[in-house]
């Protein structure tokens, strides 16, 4: 990638990265309900499941390039079907913190991210933009794919950490916080599905 686009690279993961999204609002949800210690268990899913999504993405653009364009549409019904899922479980969760934390762990952030469509289309954006009308070197994909880390993960985080530090205010209002939520998850949904 020239160094030339790298501040539109940059200006782009701050954009899509930070934005609502599927993993985003994930993790606002179980920090603002069940804090940080728990949802860094589920961060961590989000963290493996980028890296294994970036790993394939970057060898799809190196070894097989166009080819897969085509297929890659699919996807997004699978990931659209995952969130409203996802929406459902955030909606129907019980308000009380203290409640059993079978939707915020590893598990469920790895899954969140391997259906996360606005991520899957937003790296093949990224390596079909700013690296492949260059090169195909793969030495070069892994080098964009580095900097992506900050549109996924650290995006995750950073709305962690968010619903962490405002948990004190929504704790008593916990039922209309999950509703608007599941709320804007189904939104994702239907525009991943429709876009």
């Amino acid at each position: 990638m020239p160094l030339h686009l790298l501040p539109s690279l940059l200006l782009y993961i701050l954009l899509v990265g930070y934005s609502p999204g599927p993993a985003n609002l994930y993790s606002f949800s179980c920090a603002l309900k069940y804090g940080r210690r728990q949802s860094l268990k589920m961060w961590r899913g989000l963290l493996v499941g980028f890296c294994i999504i970036l790993v394939v993405s970057v060898f799809l653009c190196h070894f097989i390039g166009e080819a897969v364009g085509p297929y890659v549409v699919w996807l997004k019904y699978l990931g659209a079907a995952y969130i409203l899922w996802l929406a459902y479980k955030i909606w129907r969760a019980p308000a009380d913190a203290s409640a059993k934390v079978e939707g915020c762990n590893f598990v469920s952030g790895l899954l969140v991210q391997l259906t996360n469509v606005k991520i899957i289309l937003f790296e093949l954006t990224m390596f079909s933009m700013f690296v492949l009308p260059y090169t195909d070197d793969i030495g070069e994909l892994f080098k964009v794919g580095a900097l992506l880390l900050l549109a996924g993960p650290v995006a995750n985080l950073a709305w962690l950490l968010a619903g962490e530090y405002l948990r004190r205010f929504f704790n008593k209002k916990m039922q209309v916080v999950d509703a608007v939520l599941a709320l804007l998850l189904a939104v994702c949904a239907i525009f991943i599905v429709f876009h």
